[in-house]
C-alpha cells in the first residue's frame, strides 16, 4: 500500500453527477498497467468538491472495481468531526487505508494540525497516510510536525511535496527525514515532475496524479527507480517534460482531466463547477503532446 506506484484517478462527473461507468474504466486501466495501489478521492479525485454521500459512493466503487489491488481513500475535510465521519465511511466501504490532508479556511497552527491527526487516528482500524500538499491545502508541515504526527498509531506513510532536482540535495532531504521518522513510516513523493528524483533519492512510493490517467509510463519510471536503474527512471521522467511543463502552468488537476477527456476516458466537462477545464489553446497543447509522445495507448 505504501510503496511503489500509488495512482490517483479522477472522480469523473457527467452532468455534475458521479460517472461510475467512467470511473470503472479508469480503475480497469490502472489494473491492466499494474499499479501497486490506488487512491480514490485524492486531490485529483476532487474530494473537496463532493458531499459525504458522493464520497461514500466513490469509495465503495473504488473498492468494488479494484479487486485485489489495495485502495486508499481520501478523507480530508475542514472540520475534525467531518473527517471522522468520512473515515468511518471509508473503512465501512472496505478501504485498506485512508489519506488525510489537513485542509483549512482559517489558518491552522502546528498544534491544531497535530490535534486533527491525533483525533482521527484514535478511531481508525486501518493505516493512515499523511498528505502534505501546501499548494492546495494552504497548510505547511514542518519537519518537527512530521515527527510528532509519525508517532501516532496507524500513521504509515508521509506524502511529501516536490523535492530538489539536484540528486545530492534530494538524497540529503530523504536521509534527513529518515532520521526523524519511525522505520515503520514510509516516505512517498508527490509532485510528478520530481517523482523520479525522489524515488532515486530513496523515497518508497510515488503518489501520482499522472499515474491515475496514464499509468503505463508512471509504472515504468517507478519500477526502474526502485530496481536501482536511476538512469532509466530519470530518462522516463525527462521524456514527459512537456507534460510537467503543462502541470506547472495549469496544475496537474486540469491537465490530467484534459488528457482523460481527449482519450475518451472521461465525459467532456468532467470537472466540478466552479472549476473549469483547460481553454482551447491548452487542450490543443495537450492533444499535441499526447500524439508526439505516443501516449494514447
Amino acid at each position: 500500500m505504501f510503496s511503489g506506484l500509488n495512482a490517483f484517478p479522477h472522480t469523473p462527473l457527467r452532468d455534475e453527477s458521479f460517472d461510475e461507468a467512467a470511473f470503472a474504466r479508469l480503475i480497469e486501466r490502472l489494473l491492466v498497467a499494474g499499479v501497486d495501489s490506488i487512491t480514490a478521492l485524492g486531490s485529483t479525485g476532487s474530494y473537496m468538491y463532493l458531499d459525504r454521500d458522493e464520497r461514500r459512493r466513490v469509495a465503495e466503487a473504488a473498492v468494488r472495481h479494484a479487486g485485489d489491488v489495495p485502495v486508499m481513500v481520501g478523507i480530508g475535510a475542514i472540520r475534525t468531526s467531518h473527517v471522522q465521519q468520512l473515515a468511518d465511511d471509508a473503512q465501512q466501504a472496505g478501504a485498506g487505508a485512508v489519506l488525510l490532508a489537513p485542509v483549512t479556511y482559517q489558518r491552522l497552527g502546528d498544534d491544531e494540525v497535530f490535534g486533527l491527526f491525533e483525533a482521527v487516528t484514535a478511531g481508525l482500524s486501518v493505516p493512515l497516510a499523511v498528505y502534505d500538499n501546501p499548494g492546495t491545502t494552504h497548510v505547511t508541515f514542518s519537519d518537527d510536525l512530521y515527527a510528532r504526527i509519525a508517532t501516532l498509531p496507524k500513521v504509515a506513510s508521509i506524502k511529501i511535496p516536490g523535492i530538489s532536482a539536484d540528486p545530492v540535495e534530494a538524497s540529503g532531504r530523504v536521509e534527513k527525514l529518515r532520521t526523524l521518522l519511525p522505520s515503520t513510516v514510509t516516505i512517498g513523493i508527490s509532485g510528478d515532475a520530481s517523482a523520479a528524483t525522489g524515488l532515486n533519492a530513496g523515497c518508497d512510493a510515488w503518489y501520482s496524479a499522472i499515474g491515475g490517467i496514464l499509468p503505463a509510463p508512471a509504472v515504468a519510471i517507478t519500477r526502474a527507480a526502485l530496481s536501482g536503474d536511476t538512469d532509466r527512471a530519470s530518462a522516463g521522467s525527462a521524456r514527459l517534460l512537456p507534460l510537467w511543463t503543462l502541470f506547472g502552468e495549469y496544475g496537474s488537476y486540469r491537465v490530467t482531466a484534459a488528457i482523460g477527456e481527449h482519450l475518451g476516458l472521461l465525459a467532456p466537462d468532467s470537472l466540478p463547477r466552479p472549476v473549469r477545464g483547460l481553454d482551447a489553446s491548452g487542450r490543443a497543447r495537450v492533444e499535441r503532446i499526447i500524439a508526439e509522445l505516443q501516449l494514447s495507448d
